[in-house]
């Protein structure tokens, strides 16, 4: 059997995994990058062809999540993904104990 040597995440994938890495329990969240500009004369990539072009190159510069106010086909709802745990034991909260 081949060896694993790396693995996809979808743009909703890796916006639930920041959203359980920031322990984001409410709110609709979407993945976003921030991009950077720069250029250069960069090398056509044909064969036996010495020429270069003028090219941009745009890096990724940075990956997060932001929250939104409404759902797209990017939104993922902390709530479903990250739920917040019962906590378990016998201490009951202040809000409990008053009823």
């Amino acid at each position: 059997m081949a060896e694993t040597l790396n693995y996809g995440f979808d743009h909703k994938e890796i916006t639930e995994l920041l959203i359980r890495k920031q322990g984001i329990h409410e709110g609709l969240w979407s993945i976003y990058l921030e991009f950077g500009l720069a250029g250069g004369n960069v090398n056509t990539g044909l064969p036996d062809d010495p020429n270069l072009m003028p090219a941009a190159i745009v890096p990724i510069t940075r990956i997060g999540i932001q929250k939104v106010d409404q759902p797209t086909p990017l939104t993922v709802d902390a709530a479903q993904v990250n739920p917040v745990k019962a906590k378990t034991g016998k201490v009951q909260s202040a809000k409990k104990r008053k009823d």
